[in-house]
């Protein structure tokens, strides 16, 4: 018998990429799912997009390229931070990996060592906190609830702060909830953090352009912490790229620098022609993809509106991203037939062989009380997954 390391018995598959694959699998036997789980827009990468991917090809764009990604690709991102987040970062501290989770992986290995302590707000972007525990570093979860928007208070991070605090992890826009935090908001949690010692934040700002109420806000803006932040982002889900694998950092040196190190171990550089066409993306104005920002709001728009309709769910309205995170804690104890429900986990196979909908788990966001939807699908598709999932609530009884 093979025995393999523990690290990765201890370590959980992603629940998103698991109900993938299930989902894949149920169709390959000709199951007729709807796929709600994944994060991943449904558009094709822009035209002018493959065309700088082209261009790289014929300019032979094909040796080993520099561990933190080209210089123009770098200047380029520079640039990018200052025009859409008022962020002054120098080239020399920006880093582009293999998509933005290579990113957070190459943070986390820099700054955390076993047994420090990571407060990663909840629900959480599943990934974050398999990667700290991958590092040896302890997560704190810090409970939100849909009452208050899922966002944590500042009394609440000071509360979390001890002698083995080391970073805090959160995304904004939020994966899984959707959640946007405003410009005052960030700044009273930036205040509690300016007070610390060797203690950082990371903002995953992945959804930044998929932003609805008002413009995603950058934690790195405010001088008292600009020292204390990474800040993440990438290509994937605002310009349809996800399979280019591109993700990228504005840092302060010192941990720009140790993350070159790590990853030019782990990888190297982040695919040659994959640069070249995300070179082009960050260079773009934004209004070159608000017909796809435009379309998620009213993907969402319709998708809150027909959830509101199925009695027994709790609904807030998410400001970005792509996403509904309902509470569908009433439905905990119903059966359905020999089919109980004790948790979301229960419930979301519930949907997928009752409904032939794929969603994913609020447990393996942090939140036991939910399900995470996406709505990067087609209107026709959302409208008959939703239609499918009240039918199959209304049986629970």
């Amino acid at each position: 018998m093979i025995k393999i390391a523990q690290r990765v018995s201890d370590m959980s598959e992603s629940a998103t990429l698991a109900m993938a694959a299930k989902s894949r699998q149920l169709k390959a036997e000709g199951k007729d799912i709807i796929s709600l789980s994944l994060g991943e827009p449904d558009f094709k990468t822009p035209e002018f997009i493959k065309e700088a991917a082209k261009e790289g090809i014929d300019q032979n764009y094909s040796t080993y390229m520099p561990v933190p990604g080209y210089e123009d690709m770098r200047i380029a991102i520079a640039n990018k931070f200052q025009r859409d987040n008022g962020l002054k970062y120098q080239p020399n501290q920006i880093v582009v990996s293999t998509g933005a989770k290579q990113s957070l992986i190459n943070l986390i290995l820099s700054l955390v060592n076993p047994g420090d302590e990571v407060i990663v707000p909840a629900p959480y972007w599943v990934t974050y906190v398999e990667q700290v525990r991958m590092a040896g570093g302890i997560p704190i979860e810090l409970p939100t609830s849909i009452e208050n928007d899922f966002k944590i208070s500042p009394a609440q991070l000071k509360a979390a702060l001890g002698p083995k605090s080391k970073l805090m992890l959160f995304s904004n826009p939020c994966n899984p909830t959707g959640t946007s935090y405003t410009k005052s908001e960030l700044s009273a949690l930036a205040d509690v953090v300016a007070d610390t010692e060797d203690f950082y934040v990371i903002s995953d700002e992945i959804y930044e352009h998929i932003s609805f109420a008002h413009k995603a806000e950058s934690f790195a803006q405010f001088d008292n912490v600009f020292d204390k932040t990474i800040t993440v982002n990438g290509v994937s889900k605002a310009f349809a790229m996800t399979g280019w694998r591109i993700g990228y950092i504005g840092a302060p040196v010192e941990i720009a620098n140790a993350c070159i190190k790590i990853q030019g171990q782990y990888t190297s550089g982040a695919a040659s022609i994959s640069q070249r066409a995300a070179k082009a993306a960050v260079e773009a104005d934004p209004e070159e993809i608000r017909f796809m920002v435009d379309a998620f709001k009213k993907r969402r728009d319709l998708v809150v509106g027909l959830l509101k309709e199925i009695e027994g769910l709790k609904i807030n309205n998410p400001e970005g991203a792509f996403y509904v995170f309902p509470d569908i804690s009433s439905f905990f104890g119903k059966t359905n037939g020999d089919f109980k429900v004790n948790n979301a986990t229960d419930l979301s196979l519930y949907l997928l062989s009752e409904a032939l909908v794929a969603i994913v788990t609020g447990e393996a966001f942090g939140d036991p009380n939910c399900i995470r939807i996406s709505y990067a699908a087609s209107e026709a598709e959302l409208i008959e997954a939703i239609s499918r999932i009240k039918r199959a609530l209304e049986k629970l009884k």
